[in-house]
Protein backbone atom coordinates (compact mmCIF):
# COMPACT_ATOMS: atom_id res chain seq x y z
CA UNK A 1 0.00 0.00 0.00
CA UNK A 2 1.32 3.45 -0.93
CA UNK A 3 1.73 6.06 1.80
CA UNK A 4 -1.26 8.36 2.24
CA UNK A 5 0.76 11.50 1.49
CA UNK A 6 1.75 10.09 -1.92
CA UNK A 7 -1.88 9.41 -2.78
CA UNK A 8 -2.81 12.93 -1.73
CA UNK A 9 -0.03 14.39 -3.87
CA UNK A 10 -1.15 12.35 -6.87
CA UNK A 11 -4.74 13.51 -6.41
CA UNK A 12 -3.65 17.15 -6.18
CA UNK A 13 -1.54 16.80 -9.33
CA UNK A 14 -4.46 15.26 -11.21
CA UNK A 15 -6.75 18.08 -10.10
CA UNK A 16 -4.21 20.64 -11.28
CA UNK A 17 -3.87 18.97 -14.65
CA UNK A 18 -7.62 18.80 -15.23
CA UNK A 19 -8.08 22.42 -14.18
CA UNK A 20 -5.35 23.52 -16.59
CA UNK A 21 -7.12 22.41 -19.76
CA UNK A 22 -10.47 23.66 -21.13
CA UNK A 23 -13.21 21.04 -21.18
CA UNK A 24 -16.19 21.32 -23.51
CA UNK A 25 -19.55 21.49 -21.77
CA UNK A 26 -20.71 18.84 -24.24
CA UNK A 27 -18.25 16.45 -22.54
CA UNK A 28 -19.70 17.17 -19.10
CA UNK A 29 -23.38 16.18 -19.06
CA UNK A 30 -23.55 16.72 -15.31
CA UNK A 31 -22.23 20.30 -15.63
CA UNK A 32 -25.58 21.75 -16.66
CA UNK A 33 -26.83 24.67 -14.59
CA UNK A 34 -30.40 23.84 -15.58
CA UNK A 35 -32.26 21.27 -17.69
CA UNK A 36 -35.91 20.76 -18.63
CA UNK A 37 -37.32 18.27 -21.13
CA UNK A 38 -40.93 18.99 -20.03
CA UNK A 39 -41.73 15.29 -19.67
CA UNK A 40 -44.54 15.79 -17.14
CA UNK A 41 -48.23 16.72 -17.05
CA UNK A 42 -48.03 20.30 -15.73
CA UNK A 43 -45.58 23.17 -16.48
CA UNK A 44 -44.19 23.33 -12.94
CA UNK A 45 -40.95 25.18 -12.20
CA UNK A 46 -41.80 28.18 -14.36
CA UNK A 47 -43.29 31.63 -13.74
CA UNK A 48 -45.59 32.88 -16.51
CA UNK A 49 -46.81 36.37 -17.38
CA UNK A 50 -50.13 34.64 -18.13
CA UNK A 51 -50.30 31.00 -16.93
CA UNK A 52 -53.53 30.44 -18.89
CA UNK A 53 -51.62 30.81 -22.18
CA UNK A 54 -49.18 27.95 -21.49
CA UNK A 55 -49.45 24.17 -21.13
CA UNK A 56 -47.57 20.91 -21.46
CA UNK A 57 -48.60 19.41 -24.81
CA UNK A 58 -47.95 16.00 -26.33
CA UNK A 59 -46.62 15.80 -29.90
CA UNK A 60 -47.74 13.08 -32.36
CA UNK A 61 -44.62 11.03 -31.52
CA UNK A 62 -45.49 11.06 -27.82
CA UNK A 63 -42.94 13.68 -26.73
CA UNK A 64 -44.05 16.32 -24.22
CA UNK A 65 -43.20 19.98 -24.87
CA UNK A 66 -43.89 23.40 -23.38
CA UNK A 67 -46.49 25.08 -25.57
CA UNK A 68 -47.55 28.71 -25.77
CA UNK A 69 -51.00 27.98 -27.20
CA UNK A 70 -53.19 31.02 -26.45
CA UNK A 71 -53.06 34.80 -26.62
CA UNK A 72 -51.62 36.26 -23.44
CA UNK A 73 -53.65 38.76 -21.39
CA UNK A 74 -50.45 40.27 -19.95
CA UNK A 75 -49.67 43.91 -20.82
CA UNK A 76 -46.17 45.18 -19.91
CA UNK A 77 -45.62 48.72 -18.66
CA UNK A 78 -43.24 49.42 -21.54
CA UNK A 79 -43.34 47.98 -25.06
CA UNK A 80 -41.83 44.48 -24.79
CA UNK A 81 -42.86 40.81 -25.24
CA UNK A 82 -46.29 39.78 -23.91
CA UNK A 83 -45.60 36.05 -23.59
CA UNK A 84 -42.87 35.18 -21.07
CA UNK A 85 -42.09 32.02 -19.11
CA UNK A 86 -39.21 32.50 -16.63
CA UNK A 87 -37.31 29.70 -14.91
CA UNK A 88 -38.48 29.76 -11.30
CA UNK A 89 -36.04 30.55 -8.49
CA UNK A 90 -32.85 30.81 -10.56
CA UNK A 91 -30.65 33.57 -11.96
CA UNK A 92 -27.81 33.22 -14.44
CA UNK A 93 -24.69 35.22 -15.27
CA UNK A 94 -22.47 33.67 -17.95
CA UNK A 95 -24.10 30.74 -19.75
CA UNK A 96 -24.48 28.71 -22.95
CA UNK A 97 -28.14 27.88 -23.62
CA UNK A 98 -29.50 25.31 -26.07
CA UNK A 99 -33.20 24.70 -26.77
CA UNK A 100 -35.49 23.40 -29.50
CA UNK A 101 -38.05 25.89 -30.82
CA UNK A 102 -41.03 25.61 -33.15
CA UNK A 103 -43.37 28.35 -34.40
CA UNK A 104 -47.02 27.30 -34.75
CA UNK A 105 -48.58 30.31 -36.49
CA UNK A 106 -49.11 31.03 -40.22
CA UNK A 107 -46.18 32.61 -42.04
CA UNK A 108 -45.67 36.41 -42.09
CA UNK A 109 -42.69 38.80 -41.81
CA UNK A 110 -42.78 39.15 -38.00
CA UNK A 111 -43.51 35.47 -37.35
CA UNK A 112 -41.28 35.04 -34.33
CA UNK A 113 -40.27 33.48 -31.03
CA UNK A 114 -38.15 34.94 -28.23
CA UNK A 115 -35.55 34.06 -25.59
CA UNK A 116 -35.32 36.31 -22.52
CA UNK A 117 -32.22 36.71 -20.32
CA UNK A 118 -30.66 39.09 -17.81
CA UNK A 119 -34.24 39.56 -16.59
CA UNK A 120 -34.09 41.86 -13.56
CA UNK A 121 -37.77 42.86 -13.50
CA UNK A 122 -40.59 43.29 -16.07
CA UNK A 123 -39.11 46.57 -17.33
CA UNK A 124 -35.41 45.62 -17.33
CA UNK A 125 -34.12 42.66 -19.38
CA UNK A 126 -32.72 41.50 -22.71
CA UNK A 127 -34.37 39.32 -25.31
CA UNK A 128 -33.58 37.79 -28.67
CA UNK A 129 -36.36 38.14 -31.25
CA UNK A 130 -36.13 35.45 -33.95
CA UNK A 131 -38.19 36.45 -37.00
CA UNK A 132 -38.64 35.82 -40.71
CA UNK A 133 -37.50 39.34 -41.63
CA UNK A 134 -35.28 41.87 -39.85
CA UNK A 135 -36.31 45.47 -39.29
CA UNK A 136 -36.25 48.04 -36.48
CA UNK A 137 -38.50 45.91 -34.28
CA UNK A 138 -37.81 42.36 -35.45
CA UNK A 139 -35.08 39.72 -35.66
CA UNK A 140 -32.54 41.30 -33.34
CA UNK A 141 -31.12 41.44 -29.83
CA UNK A 142 -33.16 43.92 -27.78
CA UNK A 143 -32.83 45.62 -24.41
CA UNK A 144 -35.80 46.71 -22.31
CA UNK A 145 -34.44 49.34 -19.91
CA UNK A 146 -37.37 51.20 -18.40
CA UNK A 147 -38.57 52.25 -21.85
CA UNK A 148 -39.80 50.56 -25.06
CA UNK A 149 -37.38 47.91 -26.35
CA UNK A 150 -34.37 49.02 -28.40
CA UNK A 151 -32.27 46.91 -30.78
CA UNK A 152 -28.62 46.57 -29.69
CA UNK A 153 -27.44 44.07 -32.31
CA UNK A 154 -24.10 44.88 -33.92
CA UNK A 155 -24.52 42.16 -36.52
CA UNK A 156 -27.56 40.16 -37.62
CA UNK A 157 -28.86 38.31 -40.65
CA UNK A 158 -31.83 39.39 -42.75
CA UNK A 159 -34.05 36.80 -41.08
CA UNK A 160 -34.75 33.08 -40.82
CA UNK A 161 -37.35 30.66 -42.20
CA UNK A 162 -39.51 28.88 -39.65
CA UNK A 163 -41.31 26.37 -41.84
CA UNK A 164 -43.35 23.79 -39.91
CA UNK A 165 -40.58 21.94 -38.08
CA UNK A 166 -38.34 22.23 -35.03
CA UNK A 167 -35.16 24.32 -34.91
CA UNK A 168 -32.10 24.10 -32.68
CA UNK A 169 -31.11 27.45 -31.21
CA UNK A 170 -28.25 28.55 -29.00
CA UNK A 171 -27.73 31.67 -26.87
CA UNK A 172 -24.34 32.63 -25.41
CA UNK A 173 -23.97 35.27 -22.70
CA UNK A 174 -20.76 36.59 -21.12
CA UNK A 175 -21.57 39.54 -18.80
CA UNK A 176 -17.92 40.42 -18.09
CA UNK A 177 -17.23 41.29 -21.74
CA UNK A 178 -20.87 42.05 -22.52
CA UNK A 179 -20.92 39.43 -25.29
CA UNK A 180 -24.27 38.17 -26.58
CA UNK A 181 -24.36 35.64 -29.43
CA UNK A 182 -27.36 33.88 -30.94
CA UNK A 183 -27.26 30.84 -33.23
CA UNK A 184 -30.04 29.26 -35.34
CA UNK A 185 -29.68 25.64 -36.54
CA UNK A 186 -25.98 26.15 -37.34
CA UNK A 187 -24.78 26.17 -33.73
CA UNK A 188 -21.20 27.18 -34.59
CA UNK A 189 -21.79 30.44 -36.49
CA UNK A 190 -23.89 33.17 -34.82
CA UNK A 191 -26.60 34.98 -36.78
CA UNK A 192 -26.77 37.81 -34.21
CA UNK A 193 -24.07 39.46 -32.11
CA UNK A 194 -24.21 42.24 -29.53
CA UNK A 195 -22.29 43.60 -26.53
CA UNK A 196 -23.93 45.12 -23.45
CA UNK A 197 -23.02 45.06 -19.73
CA UNK A 198 -26.02 46.73 -18.12
CA UNK A 199 -27.66 43.56 -16.75
CA UNK A 200 -25.01 41.12 -15.59
CA UNK A 201 -27.14 38.58 -13.76
CA UNK A 202 -30.82 37.83 -14.19
CA UNK A 203 -33.52 35.30 -14.93
CA UNK A 204 -33.76 33.37 -18.19
CA UNK A 205 -36.96 32.66 -20.04
CA UNK A 206 -38.80 31.47 -23.13
CA UNK A 207 -41.68 33.05 -25.02
CA UNK A 208 -42.67 35.33 -27.87
CA UNK A 209 -43.75 38.86 -28.52
CA UNK A 210 -47.30 37.97 -29.60
CA UNK A 211 -47.08 34.65 -31.51
CA UNK A 212 -47.61 31.03 -30.48
CA UNK A 213 -45.10 28.19 -30.46
CA UNK A 214 -43.40 25.32 -28.65
CA UNK A 215 -40.16 24.67 -26.74
CA UNK A 216 -38.36 21.47 -25.78
CA UNK A 217 -35.07 20.05 -24.45
CA UNK A 218 -33.72 23.14 -22.72
CA UNK A 219 -30.15 22.92 -21.37
CA UNK A 220 -28.18 25.78 -19.78
CA UNK A 221 -24.48 25.15 -19.16
CA UNK A 222 -21.74 27.27 -17.60
CA UNK A 223 -19.85 29.53 -19.95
Amino acid sequence: MRPIHILATAAATAALLFSSFPVSADDLPSAALFRDDFERDQPTGWNFTDPAAWRIAKTPDGDRVLELFAESKYEPKVRSPFNIALIEGKEFGAFDLRVKVRSTVPDYDHRSMCLMFGHVDPSHFYYVHIANAADEHAHSVFIVNGEPRVSIAEQRTKGIKWGDGWHDVRLVREPESGLIEFYFDDLKKPIMTAHDKRFGVGKVGLGSFDDKGMFDDLVIRPR
